[in-house]
């Protein structure tokens, strides 16, 4: 439950963030600086449009949001989505495919076209590959932490995580009272330390979506082009509602209890329709193209790619591929590679709108 009050903390710090990011870029544009690369003031007929459409993509993008996130978790009980089913292997499959190609497809670039803006000064920003080069550190960084958590985890005991766990956690003496301080030195069986696993992976990923997901709900709220917003709902949606569906499979396989697993449903589904209220509500004084707007947005976006790509390489995709379910049946992988392609394909698709 601490690593889940951590995702709400960084949630709500990155709204102050961004609503300082918010402030400070109107104070520049106030000054003048970076009013040359400001967006031209759209009339008050664009700007009413405009308004209608974010209110519509709030709650359209939670509803998406919740349907995604939710399907794995409602329907575990049918035999053909049992997480050690084959048809859930497929659908993974493809919604792993949604997060690699969000990250190396909309959130990278993003981030490299925030950090090489005209509108911030040329030394150092179009002088080194920023954004490249954060990404790469965050992925090192997931690595560290998710080979640190499994470490300490399988050292201590599992004491912090235990009440997840129940069962699956046995004393090294057999009984469950402890010795000397009160705490028996408890160890991991198989079976307890692949459900760790699963739990450290939904939570890291969770916490890297968290992150995009703020970052493009605030780009979508401060939008005055309705043009612009109207086919970025249908390609937030489509995107939400796979990328719920990769993160509620792994919620799944994790085992949480049900108090845990509506935490976590929540904070996926109000992320982004809160970010786009924080927009509208901030759209007066926000400028995309003001050097701290764009540095803050350049750096959080080249965070999360690096750890959406880490988690969707390494512990969704490349644990799924390497296990032994899939290397004992050639079929079924040849399926899941089909449908890993169908998830970066239609996900990559949608980078024409979004």
């Amino acid at each position: 439950m601490a690593s889940l009050k951590n995702v709400g903390a960084l949630t709500l710090l990155l709204l102050l963030l961004l609503s300082l990011t918010v402030q400070t870029s109107g104070k520049e544009d106030a000054s003048g600086a970076g009013s040359k690369c400001g967006d031209p003031k759209r009339g008050s007929e664009e700007q009413t449009s405009a308004l209608k459409l974010k209110v519509i993509a709030i709650f359209t993008i939670l509803i998406a949001s919740i349907l995604g996130i939710s399907f794995p978790i409602l329907l575990q009980g049918m035999p053909l989505l049992k997480p050690d089913g084959k048809v859930f292997v497929l659908i993974k499959a493809f919604a792993s495919g949604v997060i690699l190609a969000t990250g190396y497809v909309h959130v990278l670039p993003d981030s490299i076209e925030s950090l090489t803006s005209p509108c911030l000064p040329q030394a150092p920003w179009s002088k080194f590959p920023f954004s490249t080069f954060i990404a790469m550190v965050a992925a090192v960084l997931t690595l560290m932490m998710d080979s640190f958590a499994m470490s300490y985890y399988k050292k201590h005991g599992m004491s912090g995580a235990e009440c997840e766990y129940g069962d699956h956690i046995e004393n090294d003496q057999g009984h469950s009272h402890g010795h000397g301080h009160g705490v028996g030195v408890k160890k991991l069986d198989d079976e307890s330390s692949k459900l760790l696993r699963y739990q450290i992976i939904a939570q890291v990923l969770e916490l890297g979506i968290v992150v995009h997901s703020v970052v493009i709900g605030l780009s979508m709220g401060a939008s005055e082009n309705a043009s612009t917003i109207r086919p970025l709902i249908a390609a937030l949606c489509f995107h939400q509602f796979f990328e719920g569906m990769g993160l509620g499979g792994c919620i799944l396989q994790a085992e949480y209890k049900a108090r845990t697993k509506a935490i976590m449903v929540f904070f996926f589904s109000v992320t982004t329709p809160l970010g786009i209220a924080l927009g509208i509500g901030l759209s007066k004084v926000y400028s995309d193209d003001s050097p701290t707007a764009l540095i803050v947005v350049g750096v959080l976006n080249a965070t999360s790619a690096g750890l959406l790509n880490y988690m969707a390489l390494v512990d969704l995709l490349g644990a799924d591929f390497m296990g032994p379910k899939l290397q004992s049946n050639m079929k079924l992988q040849m399926w899941a590679y089909v449908a890993v392609i169908l998830g970066v394909g239609g996900m990559s698709v949608m980078a024409i709108w979004a």
